[in-house]
Parts: structure tokens; sequence; C-alpha cells
């Protein structure tokens, strides 16, 4: 029997539970560790509460879940309850599917000024992750700039954009809802170093904003490249700069008409963030662009920001004893391979990128190794020695079947049209599990 430990219930988790099931059928007992209480890690706090569809995916991991020979252990922070070292001693193979939770650092002056925000912290709240519930953003100003040019960047803007109704049948949380409810936002800038042709935004969530009741996108037709480019582009991106084309062509007298607009200002490198105590304007820099990177002109100006929220990546949280590489911002590993026993998967392994599915590959690969190096059970005790150790210690571990009743309490206390309220406390997820 082979025993293996994944640390990180998201879809790298579940899709490499999976792999090992294919792997080796019966012969194999799988423990998925979460810190918290609930799983699915990024399909539950950082997929938008708008986009239902994508959160069905959910489904495909609860077989998994539910299979004789794979259990969820929640509630049990790794690198605190208990050490990976510990874990290694416990199982045939330690993974680490922890993802990348942590926002990558602006690095510019004023980043710590107040209403400033990453979008792991600002999206995080929306969803109701339990860390950043408390977050409490001020949207009493007028103007937002959101950084970055990707889909997490169009999210941020797309939910500060909506109205009530707009949010029938999603699971945003309550006190998000509210707080939106009572913006005073009326512009939202977009801002990138780079040019249309170097977006990471998809056709799919860029047509999103083409449909927005109260809110119309535009973009400054000389920030486009001629036509004739685009024929370069690989077909996916070529959507995207067609759909930027048409947010070109919208009238100004139909932006008039609206009461808010999602500015795309490219070629804007932000420098400096300005204000006092709160951050009132930022500081930008003219590009050029020079063999795909941004290069500064000199050219400097200001615009006014009531609100920042930053959207350029993502960084892996390092935990005591693994190897970690700070420049890459996630853990030094080998194709997946940390150390003999330990290894990583997902955007613990590779960084950010990628789309959800880019995970069960990725998955399959690294069960492939591990069969590669366990040629057999090596008679750890796995799950039943890590509940020895959790009684010792006296840990308060949540399971699958724990996860259900909460999740039937959120369904139950939703809001008409929505399919949960989340709870945002980690003791009231406990305690509703009875």
């Amino acid at each position: 029997m082979r025993h293996i430990a994944i640390i990180g219930s998201g879809p790298a988790g579940y899709y490499t539970a999976e792999a090992a099931q294919k792997q080796w059928g019966d012969d194999v007992c799988v423990d998925i560790f979460d810190m918290l209480p609930v799983p699915y890690g990024l399909i539950r706090f950082g997929v938008a509460p708008d986009h239902q569809s994508i959160k069905g995916v959910a489904r495909r991991y609860e077989q998994t879940a539910l299979s004789q020979n794979v259990r969820f252990v929640g509630n049990v922070k790794v690198g605190h309850d208990v050490s990976v070292e510990e874990l290694q001693g416990l199982y045939d193979a330690v993974i680490l599917a922890t993802g990348a939770p942590r926002d990558r650092q602006l690095g510019i002056p004023g980043d710590h000024l107040g209403n400033v925000h990453g979008s792991a912290a600002f999206v995080g709240w929306y969803n109701g992750h339990p860390e950043f519930a408390a977050l409490d953003p001020d949207l009493s100003g007028q103007t937002a700039v959101v950084i970055g040019m990707g889909n997490v960047a169009l999210d941020v803007a797309r939910i500060l954009s909506k109205t009530r109704e707009e949010f029938a049948g999603s699971d945003i949380v309550g006190h998000a809802l509210e707080r939106l409810m009572t913006s005073k936002i009326r512009r939202i800038i977009i801002l990138g170093r780079r040019g249309p042709h170097q977006i990471m935004m998809t056709p799919k969530e860029l047509g999103e904003l083409g449909h927005l009741s109260r809110a119309t996108p535009w973009v400054d037709p000389k920030d486009l490249p001629d036509l004739a480019e685009d024929a370069l582009l690989e077909p996916g991106m070529r959507k995207s700069v067609t759909q930027l084309r048409s947010f070109a062509t919208i009238t100004r007298s139909h932006h008039a008409a609206m009461p808010l607009e999602i500015e795309f200002d490219f070629f804007a490198s932000p420098r400096a963030l300005l204000g006092t105590g709160k951050v009132e304007a930022l500081e930008v820099e003219r590009t050029r662009i020079e063999t795909g990177r941004a290069i500064g002109t000199g050219e400097f100006y200001r615009i006014p920001a009531d609100l920042v929220v930053s959207c350029i990546g993502y960084q892996t949280t390092p935990i005591a004893g693994v190897p970690f590489d700070e420049r890459a911002g996630r853990f030094a590993n080998d194709e997946g391979r940390i150390l003999r026993g330990l290894y990583c998967v997902g955007w613990a392994r590779r960084g950010p990128s990628g789309t959800i599915g880019t995970n069960r590959p990725d998955g399959f690969g690294v069960i492939e190794m591990i069969a590669q190096d366990l040629t057999s059970g090596e008679g750890k005790p796995g799950g039943r020695g890590f509940d020895a150790l959790a009684a010792t210690r006296k840990l308060n571990v949540v399971t699958f079947q724990d996860w259900k009743k909460i999740e039937e309490a959120e369904s139950s206390r939703a809001r008409d049209g929505a399919p949960r309220e989340k709870f945002v406390d980690i003791a009231e997820m406990i305690h509703a599990r009875g």
C-alpha cells in the first residue's frame, strides 16, 4: 500500500489525487490536507463569484473526495500544526499543492499607503476568504486604478462595476455586496505597462465588460497597433485584441450616458503612489515596446486614484524546511521533485500560470515521477500515523463529511437566488458542522 499526503485541496491537489488513484487503484491511500476547514482552494476563493459555471468543476473533485481511499484533512496547517518533515516520516510521498496565495508586491514608493490592496486580498475579500474578510476597502472615492493586464484585473473591474441585479445567482459574500452597492466609484482605469498585443486577457472575460448595465469600456484608438499586425497573433490573442478594437469604436455620447467608465491605459508603468496616509494619485511613466519589453520614455503624468488594486501576480507561501526559490516565488524544484519523497505540483511548482485545467496534466506528471521513485510502499503508517499524532496534539480535524454539513448550512443561509452564503469565520465553519 502506498500512502500519499497532498498539501492543498485546490485543483492541483484533487487532480493529483485522481492521478494517484489511476496509477495505483486500490493500492494507494491519499490524505489531502488544508489549513482551512473547507476544500477547493482557488475554486472557492479565487474564481470570480459571478462565474458559477467555472466553479462547477468542484463536482468532479467531490467524486474523488468521496472515494474510499481519499480523505480530506481540513483545519490542519502544515508548518504549524505538523511539519513537512513529520509528514515525510508518515507518508511515502508528500506533495505540496499549496498554490500561490500571496500577492506579488508592487515595490514602488507609496505602496504602503491606505486603500492600496493586492488582488489576493481584494478578491479574497469579496469571495469570503477568512484571512481577508475584514479588509474593508474604502469605495467612497470616484476613481479606482486596477494595475495589471490579465483576467484577474478584468474580474476586479467587473465586480466594481456591477449592479445588485447583475450579482443574481453569484456567491459573492454579503458584506462585500452591501459595500459595493454603496460605492461612489465612477471611473475605473485598467493600467498596463505594455500594449494591446501583450495582454494576458481572454476574449470571454473581455467580452463581459461590453455587457454591463451601468458601465462601458473604452480604449484609446491611438493605443491600437495597425490592424494588419493582428494577423501575427495566435487565434485566441487575436480575438482578445479584436474585442479591444470594438471598445475603441464606442461613441463618447454612449459613454456620457453611462454612470461608470472602464478605461484601458496602455503603455503606462506605475512609478509611485502618492498621498498622505491614504492613496490619492498615481505617478505613471509612459512606455514603449522594444523586443516585447516595456521601456520607459521619461514622460511622466499623474492620474487620480482613490482606490488601487494591484493584479500583477502571485507567489507561493514558503514552508519551514522546504527549499524555496525567492526570485521565482515558488518552491525550488526540478520538474516537480524537490527532494526524494517531497514534491510540488500546480502553481507551487511552476508559478501562477495556465488555467484550472492545466493542473490536471501537472498532477498526472508528478504522480508518474513518484511511481518511478517509489517502486513499492515503504511500510509507513500513512493516515493512521497522522491520526495518532493529531490526537496527541488535540488537533480539531475537519473531514469531508464535516464539510458537507458546512456546505449545507451555507446553502440554507443563502440570499434569494444565490447558491450559498459563505461563512467567513473559521470558528463559524467548525460550529456549523455540528
